[in-house]
């Protein structure tokens, strides 16, 4: 009776934001009901402030969103993004494939979707309806681009982050940045490239439906001045991204000391802080995690520096637009992860967790399927992919560990599943942004990104189901105890 009552209340949740109601209302009513139901709303109680000042994720997505609006500022994005686009005013037919693609490739250094699609869409969004492509369709390339993954290839993105962490605590050895990377890199890459290929054809015969036939001509000049581009510029964004490989395996170049990011007593007071036993191997991963996600803002810093010293006219200005987009991003972003998490644990406490496991356990082959299409469909309602991987990610890595899968892998099918269904949410952020700058509604964009968002996912279960098959993904080390 506890889980058909908790899955109404889920569904009721599901509806409440179907019917327009605030995601973070009417997810935090549903897990505070999951936990009373259970019996333990003081886990969610508990949750809810714990994640409102978890650095895990607050650190790397503030100083993120500090360093977009910085780049904004100083108009470092543009440079890059003209730097990108440039080749594409020559082959109109390149436009569409060309547009998703710079989107994906800015959305690597500027994780954040929305900045993304902000950042490209005032340069592609006018040479885009300049060359006679509909508002619908560059709305949909903006944001198919901006949204589908492109920050999965970035070790600060705050999935890898949950992943480690969560990795981490269910006692296997926690995977670096690098090495999530190189997991994600193939099967995003399949992804992109079958969801792409499938939206250009599609949109080719959207666009001979609503404008006549192609033509194979260059996109005329009134597309937009050709503006200068500095090569310094251009670079910036790219420059925290950089520097996070450096420092990472296997390359390792630059070595930072931990003492500069993470004092001993802080690792003691995280510790007590989660009233978690003072072993050694707890109070050294507590020590790590808080320095690798201190790493990322450094990095982000760093980043912002450099972008003020690119035009030394906005120099005074540059703290307010960082605190701004550091802001913007706990009030959008941190607090819809947090009201999620808590819905996550008014799930785990219902036992719809433990009900996953058995059904994974019993039928190995489910994992993988589910574990995308779940995310998707947790993304979908939330509109944030960040949301749904921090929390399902240990719903499925637990059980992919008892049956000898490594959790990282199932951790980056995850990650890719809920990027996939924020980007066909009408109630994401950047599918509202990419709306507003072609005059179009989210809930068009999405229907246009749907099919091709669901092609790619098809083919990454299946190259998932595969690589799972032939043992490429097994658990290298026993769980400690």
């Amino acid at each position: 009776m506890l889980l058909v009552l908790g899955v109404a209340i889920i569904a009721a949740a599901i509806y409440a934001v179907l019917r327009k109601v605030d995601v973070r209302l009417a997810l935090l009513c549903a897990g505070l009901l999951l936990g009373a139901i259970s019996g333990q709303a003081a886990a969610v109680v508990q949750k809810f402030f714990s994640g409102m000042t978890n650095g895990e994720y607050v650190i790397p997505l503030c100083s993120a969103m500090g360093f977009a609006h910085v780049l904004r500022l100083t108009e470092c994005d543009q440079h890059l993004v003209r730097l990108l686009v440039r080749p594409l005013r020559r082959v109109r037919s390149l436009l569409i494939p060309g547009a998703v693609a710079v989107g994906f490739l800015v959305n690597i250094p500027v994780v954040s979707q929305t900045s993304t699609a902000v950042s490209i869409g005032s340069v592609l969004i006018p040479l885009l309806l300049a060359a006679r492509v509909t508002p619908e369709t560059a709305g949909a390339a903006l944001l198919l681009g901006a949204s589908i993954g492109g920050e999965l290839l970035n070790q600060g993105a705050p999935e890898f982050r949950t992943i480690i962490q969560g990795t981490s605590a269910l006692g296997y050895p926690a995977p670096s940045g690098a090495r999530l990377v190189g997991i994600m890199l193939p099967f995003n890459l399949l992804h992109l490239g079958i969801a792409t290929l499938v939206f250009w054809g599609l949109s080719r015969k959207f666009e001979r439906a609503a404008v006549g036939a192609e033509r194979e001509e260059p996109v005329p000049a009134s597309a937009g001045v050709e503006l200068p581009i500095s090569l310094i510029k251009a670079a910036v964004p790219l420059l925290p991204l950089a520097l996070l490989f450096l420092v990472a395996e296997p390359f390792r170049v630059l070595e930072i000391p931990r003492e500069w990011l993470v004092g001993p007593k802080e690792a003691v007071s995280i510790l007590q802080d989660a009233s978690e036993t003072l072993k050694q191997p707890t109070f050294a991963r507590a020590a790590q995690e808080a320095f690798s996600s201190r790493l990322i803002g450094a990095a982000m810093i760093v980043g912002v520096v450099v972008a003020a010293l690119t035009d030394f006219r906005k120099i005074g200005k540059v703290a307010g637009s960082f605190f701004e987009g550091a802001g913007y991003a706990y009030a959008n972003i941190v607090s819809l992860i947090v009201v999620a998490t808590c819905f996550g644990e008014g799930i785990k406490q219902i036992g719809l967790d433990q009900a996953i496991h058995g059904v994974v356990r019993g039928a190995p082959g489910l994992l993988v399927p589910s574990s995308v299409l779940v995310s998707m469909g947790f993304a979908f309602v939330s509109g944030s992919g960040i949301a749904a991987t921090q929390s399902l990610f240990r719903f499925f890595g637990e059980p992919a560990g008892h049956i000898g899968v490594a959790p990282e892998f199932v951790g980056v099918l995850v990650s890719l599943g809920a990027a996939a269904g924020r980007t066909m949410s009408p109630v994401a952020a950047v599918a509202l942004m990419s709306g507003s700058l072609t005059g179009t509604s989210a809930a068009v964009l999405v229907k246009r990104v749907s099919l091709p968002l669901l092609a790619g996912m098809a083919a990454v279960i299946l190259a998932g189901l595969i690589a799972v098959s032939t043992g490429r993904f097994e658990v290298t080390a026993p769980a400690s105890p």
